[in-house]
Formats: C-alpha cells, structure tokens, sequence
C-alpha cells in the first residue's frame, strides 16, 4: 500500500497532481535547468499549468474518446501535455521527435490520433507531408513558435494554448481504472512496433506500489535522463512525483556535470548508463600514478573478497543457497576479518568516488536490460546501492525488484505487491519447479489491456487465465526472486545444437576496459563469433604500458584509414582473443561452446541514433545483423 493513503480511492492517474498539489504545494516539482529560460515548477504551479492545458484543449473540442499523439522530448513541458491531456480526458499515444518520421506517421495513423502534440516546427515539418492524408484536426506546438496562419490544420502553439486555457474552465471528466490512459509503441528489436494499451488502473498500480522499492522522502532529488515517453522513465516519475520528490532534467552531455551540481538522491536508469559511470572511474584509476593504482587496485580486490562472503553469510548469494551452517559460519568469519580494511578502502577511496556523484544518492534503479556482474560487484563495494527491477512496456513496466533489505545481486528481485511469476516449459506450457529455467509469465494489475487494434497479437500474448508471456527465460530462486537468463528470441543455436544465451557472455565480455559494446553472432555455425566496439582510450594507454606505439584511427576515420591502422595487427588482435578467453573462462557456468572463436572490431558505436538501440539501450540484434552481414559471413568463411 502506498505511504500517501489519499491515492488509495482513486481510479486514474491524472487524480493524483491535484493532491500531490495540497501535500507539497510550494515544493519544486519539474527543474529544467538546461533550458532557456531556466524553468522549475511547484506542485502548485504544475496543477495550475496542468489544468489550464487540459481546458485549453476542451475549448477547442478535445473530448473524453480522443486519442492524442504526444511527438516530443524530455521537458517540464512533455510532462504538462501528458497530464494535461489526460485531465482532459482524452488518452495519448506518445513517442519521441528524434523517431524517424514514418514510424510517427505510423503512430499517429494507427492510434487514431486527431489531435497533435508535437515538440516544435522543425518535428512538424519532418512529418507535415503525411498531416493530410491522416487526417489530423488540430496541432499543437509545445514551443512558442509562431504557427503559419495559412497551414489547413489548426496549429497553436503552446502559449496560446495556455492562454486559451485561461479564459475557460476546466470541466471535469471522470474515468475508471480501465478506461485507456496511454498507448505505448513498442520500439522493440525486431517487427513493426505494436501499440500497447497501458490503463489508468495499470499505471496507478505502479504509483500505489512502487514504494516496495524506492522510499523517497518529500523534496528528495531525482535525475531524469532516460525518455520520459517510455514505460519505464514513465512510471519512475509519476511514482516519485506522488511522492513530492523534485525531479531535475539532464543528458547525456550535462550528466556527469549534474551529479555533482544536484547531488541527487534517486536515479532511474540502464546498465549502459552505470557501465558508462564504471568506465569514467576506471579512466581515473588509470590515470593514476602506478603505485596508487596499486593501492585502489588493493582495496578493491579486499572489498570483493568481504562482500562475496557478507553475501553468503546472509544468504544472498546466488551461487550459494545451499550452502551449510558451517559455510555461512566461515563467510560470516571472513566477512568480519575483512570489514576493517573494507571500511579503511571506502574511506580512501570509495567515498571519492560517491563524493563524484554527489554524496546524496541512496537509490539507482537499474532495468531494461541486464546488468553485468562485475558493475553489480563494483557498485555494492563502493556502497551505491543499484536495485536491479524487471519488467516490460507491456507490464506498465515493473514486475520484480531488488530492494533495500533484500537485493540479491545478479536477480531481478522478488514480484512487487499484486504480481505473479510464473516459469513454464517454453514448448509445453506446463509449469517448472523452482530453480529450473524455463519461460517467464506474469499476470497482475499492471499487465496491459491489450495492443491496440491486433486482437490476434493480444491473444497470442496474454492466454485465457490472464499470464503474459514475457518472452524471456528465468528461473526462480529459493527466496522468489527472479533470475532472467536471456530472451528465447536472442537464443543461438550453434550447428552442434547447443543453444547459447548471448546477454550472459556478453555482460561478462565487457568486463574488459578494451571491449566498449559487444554483440555475439554464430546462428548455425560451428561456434561463436562476435561483433565488437573497442575503447580506442584505453588501447592507446595499453600500448604505452607495452612501449608500442599504436597507430590507431579516429572514431570518424575513413574505411582506408582503419584498414592501413594497427588496428588489425597482431599485437591488438592478440590482446583482444586474450581478454575475450579470459573473461568468457571466468564466468560462472562456463561451457566449451561459450568460447568466442572469431571477432571483428567495428568503429561506430552502436546507438539509438543510428538505429542500431532502441531508446533504452537495448542492441537491435537484427539491424546489427543486417548491417554487418557481410563482415559476418567472412567471418565465418575465413
């Protein structure tokens, strides 16, 4: 149950600004600093400007059965349409404007949006050839652009708007928890997106329960850097703006620069996010004189040993649950003969490097992937607790969770409040005991209503009883917590018919500060292979180490210019089949077919940009594919 008893009785989301705005009225909600002019919001300001939105858009026509298509980014603004169009309401299909223009063509056409919500005039002139033929009855702007007068469409921006809002009032419009609230298109990686129908009830579920994981107090800081469009950003900031806390927005460029200037409290975020702060300290170490590394490296290697037995002690190993008495005797032992030198490292070491994020932060949510083992070691040694959660857009998101009291590390955690898990034989259907591995289903109050318009789809989805197949593999630990091992689509079947979960390896491939991303490929072949984005940094800082001068291309180079590179000589070569060996060797369940036998370096990253991600970091495993087929197959052939 929710730690704010009033959002108990209510039945849709946009209920909750108009008490969020009586429990913390002159806290700050929103703060965009980055914008300009810098903007912060109260709680009071947020439901006075969330109200004037809402009844500008029933002046003009905005009824309870509209769809709203929400185009546009990161702001105080997004957030206010949103809502606002919701207290109107209506419900909206959202994505970003960066998409490209014919998936939100796609989005608009197939949610049957009539109304537009789009970031700017450039956004609307990316897709304004398709505005037509949808058709679309009136646009909104959410910047203060002057619309053309002469464009068919109604366009307003958003100052009219809001000064329309003024002069009428809002007329209320009560919805019950099943009425739709949101359509959230599923990038996905792979197929045309699908529009998943999220319900006021799904999303409220996770504003009334989310507090089983995160217990912010009111005025506490939040970072907000993933799409606020997405499910799982989505529901993050709805919870810990319920809970008066002020959320602040940053980005890539200005991160960094921001933990240090908000000292924030919470973070949701991906493991591509912390693996980029673990690289960032990792640079600092190694730009430390030799004997210092040494130290660091000490300490470190101290503090894994005392929390690898502080977990066994309290039962919260994953490799150790049957462990005896007398084991957890011995690690408790352990544990307390090394708790002085771990304590002696945090003060040397650690704290500097919780004081580079702030000092403040208790809370990093992780998800949307899976988190590498050596991150999660690193992030427990240095006391920044990373709570590891689980979920899917269909799920509104979050199913499982890690949490204070109980973070078994290397889990997903055990179902929060009202959800059920569910391991079944992939084939068979029927039902696995604990601890075998075997596809996850969930059934629950935050499982979607359906994807909107593909009752054939939704079927295939959610069966008569009410479970979602998640499409991942997992299996259930002793204490209920969930352990995904991959997706049954990502599966590679090598020719041997040994099928390989690439996450896994690949989470323990980047353990090494040469590996940047990775991608593991061998469908049908006789073993492994991998695609891999090297740290050309930390290969030039190895070359020096071994006195060899490295010839090594810019990230922009031309294709002449890698080839004529050091890139592909044997010293580098070497080095990479070392690490890859070493770190697949080191993994815990380590099997002969888990060796990657041949590998390519690529330059370009992959990324949301170049359409090799999705917008929460995952790898397009098909695109990637598609992209280097032909590296794949020489690689393969050669």
């Amino acid at each position: 149950m929710t730690s704010i008893p009033e959002y108990s009785a209510i039945n849709a989301l946009s209920e909750v600004w108009a008490i969020a705005a009586k429990k913390f009225p002159d806290i700050v909600a929103l703060h965009d600093p980055h914008s300009k002019p810098e903007v912060k919001l109260t709680y009071s300001q947020l439901y006075q400007q969330l109200e004037k939105f809402a009844a500008g858009l029933q002046a003009l026509g905005v009824t309870p059965d509209d769809k709203i298509s929400l185009i546009a980014d990161n702001s105080p603004r997004w957030f206010i349409a949103d809502q606002g169009s919701m207290l109107a309401g209506a419900a909206n299909a959202v994505r970003s404007s960066q998409a490209d223009h014919n998936e939100i063509a796609y989005i608009i056409r197939d949610s049957d949006s009539r109304i537009l919500i789009i970031e700017n005039l450039k956004t609307l002139a990316k897709i304004r050839g398709f505005c037509d033929e949808i058709p679309l009855q009136l646009i909104i702007l959410l910047s203060d652009e002057k619309p053309n007068p002469e464009d068919s469409i109604k366009t307003l921006n958003y100052s009219q708007l809001m000064e329309l809002g003024a002069e009428n009032s809002l007329q209320s419009v009560s919805k019950n928890s099943q009425d739709l609230a949101t359509l959230i298109y599923t990038s996905g990686t792979t197929g045309q997106p699908k529009g998943v129908m999220l319900s006021h009830g799904n999303l409220l579920h996770q504003v009334k329960n989310l507090d089983a994981v995160i217990e912010p107090k009111t005025g506490d800081r939040a970072l907000s850097i993933l799409p606020s469009w997405h499910s799982y950003e989505r529901s993050g900031e709805y919870f810990l703006l319920s809970q008066g806390c002020t959320l602040i927005y940053t980005n890539i460029r200005n991160f960094k620069t921001d933990l240090k200037r908000f000292k924030p409290h919470h973070m949701v975020g991906v493991p591509r996010l912390w693996d980029s702060l673990y690289e960032g300290i990792q640079k600092q170490f190694r730009d430390q004189s030799p004997t210092q590394q040494k130290i660091v490296q000490f300490f470190l290697n101290i503090s894994e040993t005392f929390i690898l037995s502080r977990r066994i002690a309290n039962n919260l190993s994953l490799d150790h649950f049957d462990a005896s008495a007398l084991e957890r005797f011995t690690a408790q032992l352990k544990a307390a003969f090394l708790a002085p030198l771990h304590g002696l490292g945090d003060k040397l070491v650690y704290q500097k490097i919780r004081d580079g994020l702030g000092g403040n932060m208790e809370t990093l949510v992780s998800g949307g992937g899976s988190l590498a083992k050596h991150l999660d070691n690193f992030y427990e040694i240095v006391n920044l607790p990373v709570l590891v959660g689980y979920g899917l857009t269909e799920t509104s998101p979050v199913t499982n969770a890690r949490t204070h009291s109980h973070n078994l590390r290397g889990s997903s955690g055990q179902p929060i409040p009202g959800t059920e898990i569910s391991i079944v034989n992939p084939d068979t259907r029927e039902p696995l005991p604990q601890g075998k591995t075997g596809l996850v289903l969930i059934r629950g109050p935050q499982v979607m209503q359906g994807y909107y318009k593909k009752p054939e789809a939704t079927a295939k989805a959610i069966d008569p009883q009410g479970w979602f197949d998640s499409g991942d593999l997992g299996w259930i630990t002793p204490l209920n917590d969930l352990v995904i091992t991959g997706r049954a689509k990502d599966t590679i079947v090598l020719s041997n018919g040994e099928n390989i979960e690439p996450q896994p390896i690949e989470d323990a491939c980047i353990r090494s500060p040469y590996i940047d991303q990775i991608m593991l490929v061998g469908q049908d072949q006789k073993a492994l292979g991998a695609l891999i984005v090297p740290n050309l940094d930390a290969l030039q800082t190895w070359g020096k180490t071994q006195q060899i001068t490295l010839n090594l291309p810019a990230q922009e180079a031309s294709k002449e210019e890698v080839v004529n590179s050091d890139l592909y000589g044997k010293p580098v070569q070497d080095l990479f089949r070392q690490e890859l060996n070493r770190e697949v060797k080191n993994r815990p369940g380590y099997r002969a077919d888990d060796q990657i036998k041949v590998f390519e370096l690529i330059l370009e990253p992959f990324t949301s940009e170049n359409g090799m991600m999705t917008q929460t970091l995952k790898v397009k495993r098909p695109v990637v594919t598609e992209r280097y087929q032909g590296m794949i197959d020489g690689m393969f052939n050669s």
